[in-house]
């Protein structure tokens, strides 16, 4: 997966695909129908998804990164929307979870970033659809191609 372009931006609805760095800051572009590019200050917070990880428990790992629970969701569901998951539904997102990361910690994952793994991922199905690609798988291919 590819997630290092990809980042959320604190105060801002959505996803965003990082462009270029700019002199004040860092330009951006919505993943929407009409992507808009806008330039983030500095002063904002980006979270780049690639360093974003999800608390499990268990004795050794206390997170997982969310590249890991993407390509669960994408194993389980295949890339595309998930329009069996009901994010009104407390009970529904617990289940979604549980299905793809069975050990997650339940005190410090709260229903709010359940639905935003799932708002999260229907974006990037929908708009970029190939920062879900197995990057692992694609570098293999360029091993072998280069012996």
């Amino acid at each position: 997966m590819n997630l290092k372009d990809i980042a959320s931006v604190a105060g801002k609805p959505g996803l965003f695909k990082i462009v270029k760095p700019s002199r004040t800051g860092v330009i951006v572009e919505s993943l929407e129908v009409k992507p808009k590019k806008t330039i983030v200050n500095a002063s904002q917070r980006i979270s780049i998804l690639k360093e974003i990880s999800m608390y499990v428990t268990g004795e050794a790992e206390e997170s997982v990164a969310l590249e890991e629970v993407f390509q669960s969701i994408k194993s389980k569901f295949g890339v595309g929307i998930l329009t069996d998951v009901d994010t009104k539904s407390e009970d529904d997102l617990e289940d979604f979870i549980t299905s793809v990361l069975p050990n997650w910690d339940q005190d410090r994952i709260y229903t709010s970033d359940i639905k935003k793994l799932v708002t999260w991922y229907n974006k990037l199905s929908e708009f970029y659809p190939e920062a879900l690609e197995d990057t692992k798988e694609e570098e293999k291919d360029e091993e072998a191609s280069a012996e």
